[in-house]
C-alpha cells in the first residue's frame, strides 16, 4: 500500500467532522489552555497560501497541548460584519448576508482541508443576530455607565444619579466632559428628565456629542484612524475629508492608565507593545489658560514644558478649533477660510506625519500671556490636531523645532530662555542650564521652576499640573447598513436605550444599501422602522471592531441564549493563553478588546484585567513573482516573442508577470502561457536548453502580480499535511518569508519516508515487536526532546528539520520497532495530523484516539553516550576512528593504544615519545 494522501486526509476529516474529535470537554477536570486565532473577515477571495501560518502554528500548539494533557479550547469564527460585502451589495443589489454566507462557506472548505483541530460546534459570527444580541448588550451596560476617578472604574450610572441626588455634582470624581454643569442636590431634583438626561450624557462611557471625523464621501461612512492611509480610504484609496458630525463615542480615554499598566503583564511582542504605549502617548504637564478679553473666553493649552512659558511668542490653534472664526478678524477672514478648506482634505495621520512642510494662517487676533499678560498672536495650522489635548498650543520657537521652523518661515519672534540655549540653527529644548529672558523664575533651575509656575498659574486661576493622553476617546459609528444596529432611539433629540427584553435589534430590509437622497444613512431607508411606532431609531450602525472586542468570551459558552458566557464557564476558561495574529491590529482591535475586556471585569462579569496573556503576531509569507520578458520593437511596442531569462540581456525587452501556477521550478509550461491571455496565443519564445526559464522577485501576494498561490493547488498535488509542514518549514513564525513552491518536494519526500517506515519493500505494513536498539531508542528520544523545546518556544520550523533528521537516521538504522514507531507518530502528529491518524490506526489504536495520547515521556539516558570514536592521528595525521568506552582514564587509553594491532601497523616499528589524550575529543601519537 503506497502513501495516498488525497483519499488519507478526506477519509480522517470526515471521521473528525462525524465524531467531533475536537469538541472541547465542558469538563473542567482537567488544566486549561485556551488558544485563539484572530476570527478571519471572509472575503471573497478565500484564502491564500499566506493566510493559514499562524492557524497552523495555533493548530500545532493547541494539539500538542492535548496531548499533555490539557483541556484546549481552540474555536474559530468569523467577524462578518465588514465594507466589502457592503460595497459588492450596493453594485449588485444582493444583500450582504448572502455574499457573507457564500464566502464563509468557501473559508470553511479550505480549512477543513488543511485538517485544523477546531471546534467547530462554537463557531461565531459577528453578523448573526444570536451573537450581536450581546454585543448591543454591551453597549446598552457601557451606556449605562460612568467612569468613578475615585474607585478606579466603571459603575452603574445609577450610583451617580444618587451622588447627584446626594450632594450634587461639585465633589464628583469622573471621566467626563468639559463641559459638565455645577450643580447643587436640590438643582438636580430640579432638573427636568430632559436636563437629567443631557447632565448624564456628559458622563456616559458610550455617549453622543459632535466630533471631528474622517468622512470618506464614496463610501459614504466615517472611518477610523487606521482605515486612513495618506488621506485617502485604506479600502478603495477614496479621497477622505475632516468634517464635523454628531457621532457616538466611547470614552476609552478613561481607561488609559490602566490600559498602559497591562502592558506590563502581558507577554507580547516589544515592537506591538512599544506601538500602543506610543498610541495611548501619556504626558505628565500642565494645563495653561491664555486669556482672550476680547470673546470673555481663553484659549486653553496643555504643555509638557510649563517651564518654557516665557519664551511663548504666539499661540497656535488646530483649523477645526471652535473659536477659530469669532477670533477671525475681517482682514484675515478669506486667508483663514482658504486654510481650513485645504486643511480639510488632510487626514490626522497625514498631518501628523507631514513634519517638512510649513504653513498657517495668522486670525488677526491677540490673547493674552497668562503671566507677563503681553499680546501673543493667535494662529492656526494644521500640525495641531483638534482631537489631541485641548487643540491648542503654546508655542515656544526657542525650544521646539516644529515651532522654531514656523517661526523662522512666518517672521515671528523667536525667544532665548535659558543660558545654555544655543538657537542659532535650531530649537534647542535642553533642561541643564538657568532660566534668563523668563520674569519671576529668572536664575531657576528646571527642578526650582516648574513647581514655582504651576503654583503661580493656580494662583492666578490660569492653570494647573495635569496628566495627558495622546490616545482619543473611540468614534463608535458608521453612516453604513451592514453593522450591528445601535439599540437607541431618540425622544426630543436625547438618546434612550431599548428595553433589554426586544433584543436582538434586527437590522431592517431597505431598497438600496446607499445613503438616503437627503444624506441619511442607509437604515434612513427603512420603511416603518421606529421605536413603538414613533421614535427615531439611531441610523448609524456600529464600527467593525464592536464585535471583536469580546468575541473570546462567547468562545467560552457560544450557545447560551440568556447570558453573553456563563459564569463558570468565564471562571474556567478566564482569559486566552495563547493568541496569534497580525501587528496591524496593535492600536485597532488589540486596544479596543482591551478596553472592553476592563470594562466588563469593573461591572463584576469576570476577574481577568488582561484578555491576551501571550500574543504573537505571524509574519508575512510574500509572494514569489514571476516574470516572462517581452521583446520589443525598435519603437519600444510589445511583440509576440518572449525571450527566456539567462538571454534577455541579448535583447530589448520588459518584465511582465506570468501567472505562478503554470510556473515550476522556474520553467513555464508553454502551452499554458500561450492561453494565459488572449494576446500571448501566438507567443513565440526564445528558449535556453529547450526551457523558458522565468525571472523571480519577492513581493507581497496580490491578484494583480499573478503571484497568488491557493493552498487548495498544494493540498491536491502534495497533501495538507505536506502544506502544513511546509509553511513552518519556511522560518521563523514571526518573521516575513517568501513562498516558494520549488522547496515543497522534498517535504513531500519526508512524508513518504515516514510511511515507508511502517511498510515493506512491496508496500505491506510490517512493524516488529522487537526490543529497540540503543541506537534507536536514542534517535527517538532525541526528537521527543527537540520537538517538546521547540513547541514550547514557538520555534516551529526547527522541529521540521528535526523530524528529517530522525527519519533519515531510523530508515539508516532499517527501524520497524513498534515502541519506536509508536512514540514518533505522537511527536509529529501535531505537524501531520493525516498520516500520523493512519499509521496509528494501522498500529491498532482505536481510531480518533491519537489526539488525545500522551506526548512521550523524554528519557536523558537515552543519550548517554557510554562510547566515542576517537580520531586516532600519528604526528597530527588522522588516520583511522577508534571507539573506546567514555569511562576510561588515560593509563587505560594509552594501554589499549599499544597494544592495538591498527596502532602497531601505523608505527612501523617506529618508538612512541608521546599519547595526547583529550577525553571524548582526539587521540594524538607524536612519534
Amino acid at each position: 500500500m503506497d502513501y495516498n494522501h488525497t483519499s488519507l486526509e478526506k477519509k480522517w476529516q470526515k471521521f473528525w467532522a462525524d465524531h467531533q474529535t475536537y469538541k472541547t470537554s465542558d469538563s473542567h477536570q482537567k488544566p486549561k489552555y485556551y488558544v485563539l486565532d484572530m476570527f478571519p473577515y471572509p472575503s471573497g477571495a478565500g484564502l491564500h497560501v499566506g493566510h493559514p501560518l499562524g492557524y497552523i502554528a495555533s493548530d500545532i500548539f493547541s494539539r500538542y497541548k492535548r496531548l499533555k494533557g490539557f483541556n484546549v479550547l481552540h474555536p474559530m469564527g468569523y467577524d462578518s460584519f465588514g465594507l466589502p460585502a457592503e460595497q459588492y451589495a450596493i453594485q449588485t443589489g444582493q444583500h450582504p448576508a448572502v455574499t457573507t454566507e457564500v464566502n464563509i462557506n468557501r473559508y470553511r472548505e479550505q480549512m477543513d482541508n488543511i485538517g485544523f483541530s477546531y471546534d467547530w460546534s462554537r463557531e461565531v459570527r459577528t453578523s448573526d443576530p444570536a451573537y450581536y444580541k450581546w454585543t448591543q448588550w454591551i453597549f446598552m451596560k457601557l451606556f449605562d455607565s460612568w467612569y468613578n476617578k475615585e474607585s478606579d472604574k466603571a459603575e452603574p450610572i445609577e450610583t451617580l444619579i444618587a451622588k447627584f441626588a446626594a450632594s450634587g455634582s461639585a465633589a464628583i470624581q469622573a471621566v467626563s466632559d468639559e463641559d459638565v454643569s455645577v450643580f447643587s442636590a436640590e438643582e438636580w431634583t430640579s432638573f427636568g428628565e430632559e436636563q437629567q438626561q443631557r447632565e448624564l450624557l456628559k458622563y456616559r462611557i458610550a455617549y453622543l456629542r459632535e466630533s471631528t471625523v474622517n468622512w470618506c464621501a464614496a463610501l459614504g461612512t466615517v472611518l477610523a484612524n487606521d482605515e486612513v492611509i495618506n488621506g485617502v480610504s485604506e479600502r478603495g484609496g477614496y479621497p477622505v475629508e475632516q468634517k464635523k458630525m454628531m457621532q457616538w463615542s466611547m470614552r476609552i480615554t478613561a481607561y488609559a492608565d490602566r490600559l498602559l499598566q497591562g502592558l506590563d503583564t502581558v507577554d507580547w511582542p516589544e515592537p506591538l507593545v512599544e506601538m500602543q504605549r506610543n498610541w495611548i502617548g501619556k504626558s505628565v504637564g500642565a494645563s495653561v489658560k491664555f486669556p482672550v478679553p476680547q470673546l470673555g473666553t481663553a484659549i486653553e493649552v496643555f504643555t509638557t514644558r510649563v517651564d518654557t512659558i516665557f519664551g511663548v511668542s504666539f499661540v497656535v490653534l488646530a483649523p477645526e478649533h471652535e473659536l477659530v472664526s469669532a477670533l477671525t478678524t475681517p482682514g484675515q477672514k478669506a486667508e483663514v477660510e482658504a486654510y481650513i478648506e485645504k486643511t480639510s482634505k488632510k487626514s490626522e495621520l497625514d498631518r501628523m506625519a507631514d513634519t517638512k512642510t510649513v504653513s498657517g494662517a495668522f486670525t488677526g487676533s491677540f490673547a493674552k500671556h497668562p503671566i507677563s499678560g503681553q499680546d501673543v498672536q493667535i494662529w492656526i495650522a494644521d500640525y495641531v490636531l483638534a482631537g489631541y489635548g485641548t487643540g491648542a498650543v503654546m508655542a515656544v520657537p526657542s525650544g521646539d523645532q516644529r515651532d522654531y521652523v514656523f517661526a523662522k518661515h512666518f517672521g515671528l519672534e523667536i525667544i532665548p530662555i535659558s543660558d545654555t540655549q544655543h538657537i542659532d540653527e535650531a530649537a534647542d529644548p535642553n533642561k541643564d542650564g538657568k532660566y534668563i529672558n523668563s520674569g519671576f523664575i529668572n536664575g531657576m533651575t528646571y527642578q526650582e521652576a516648574v513647581p514655582a509656575l504651576i503654583a503661580k498659574l493656580e494662583e492666578l486661576k490660569l492653570g494647573k499640573a495635569k496628566i495627558n493622553f495622546r490616545m482619543r476617546d473611540a468614534i463608535f459609528g458608521r453612516q453604513r447598513y451592514w453593522g450591528e444596529p445601535v439599540p437607541v432611539y431618540f425622544k426630543n433629540g436625547l438618546p434612550y436605550l431599548i428595553n433589554e427584553e426586544e433584543l436582538p435589534l434586527l437590522l431592517p430590509e431597505v431598497d438600496k444599501y446607499l445613503p438616503t437622497e437627503s444624506g441619511e444613512p442607509p437604515l434612513g431607508r427603512a420603511k416603518g422602522w421606529k421605536y413603538e411606532d414613533q421614535y427615531e431609531y439611531e441610523l448609524s450602525t456600529m464600527p467593525g471592531w464592536a464585535g471583536s472586542s469580546w468575541y473570546w468570551f462567547r468562545y467560552m459558552d457560544p450557545k447560551n441564549e440568556g447570558n453573553f458566557a456563563a459564569k463558570e464557564a468565564v471562571d474556567y476558561w478566564k482569559a486566552v493563553d495563547l493568541y496569534i495574529g497580525g501587528s496591524e491590529h496593535a492600536t485597532g482591535h488589540l486596544l479596543y478588546s482591551r478596553f472592553w475586556n476592563k470594562f466588563l471585569k469593573d461591572l463584576g462579569y469576570h476577574n481577568e484585567e488582561e484578555p491576551f496573556r501571550k500574543l504573537i503576531n505571524q509574519g508575512m509569507i510574500q509572494g514569489r513573482s514571476s516574470f516572462v520578458y517581452r521583446v520589443l520593437d525598435a519603437e519600444g511596442r510589445g511583440t509576440n516573442q518572449f525571450v527566456s531569462y539567462g538571454l534577455k540581456d541579448d535583447y530589448n525587452t520588459i518584465p511582465l508577470h506570468v501567472d505562478v501556477n503554470i510556473v515550476s521550478n522556474d520553467i513555464l509550461d508553454l502551452e499554458k502561457f500561450k492561453n494565459f491571455r488572449p494576446d500571448f496565443a501566438n507567443a513565440q519564445f526564445v528558449l535556453e536548453q529547450g526551457k523558458y526559464i522565468c525571472g523571480s522577485e519577492v513581493e507581497k501576494m496580490s491578484k494583480s502580480k499573478f503571484n497568488v498561490v491557493n493552498p487548495d493547488d498544494i493540498i491536491a498535488s502534495y497533501g495538507a499535511d505536506t502544506l502544513r509542514l511546509y509553511e513552518m518549514f519556511l522560518g521563523p513564525l514571526e518573521q516575513a518569508k517568501p513562498w516558494n513552491t520549488n522547496g515543497i518536494e522534498g517535504v513531500y519526500k519526508f512524508l513518504r519516508k515516514v510511511w515507508r517506515l511502517f511498510h515493506d519493500a512491496e508496500g505491506n505494513f510490517a512493524v516488529s515487536a522487537e526490543e529497540p536498539s540503543k541506537a534507536e531508542f536514542k534517535a527517538l528520544h532525541k526528537i521527543i526532546k527537540k520537538v517538546e523545546e521547540d513547541i514550547e518556544r514557538f520555534s516551529f520550523n526547527t522541529s521540521v528539520s528535526a523530524f528529517m533528521i530522525c527519519v533519515n537516521e531510523l530508515t539508516d538504522l532499517k527501524c520497524n520497532k513498534r515502541q519506536i514507531l509508536e512514540q514518533l507518530i505522537i511527536v509529529l502528529q501535531p505537524y501531520a495530523p493525516h498520516i500520523t491518524e493512519e499509521l496509528w490506526n494501522l498500529l491498532g489504536n482505536e481510531a480518533g484516539t491519537l489526539s488525545y495520547a500522551a506526548y512521550p515521556v523524554f528519557h536523558p539516558e537515552y543519550l548517554i553516550e557510554s562510547e566515542f570514536a576517537y580520531p586516532v592521528s600519528f604526528n597530527g595525521k588522522m588516520k583511522f576512528n577508534l571507539s573506546l568506552g567514555l569511562d576510561l582514564d588515560q593509563k587505560a587509553v594509552e594501554d589499549t593504544i599499544r597494544a592495538h594491532a591498527d596502532v602497531q601497523r601505523h608505527l612501523d616499528g617506529k618508538p612512541i615519545k608521546k599519547i595526547i589524550f583529550v577525553k571524548g575529543k582526539i587521540i594524538n601519537i607524536v612519534v
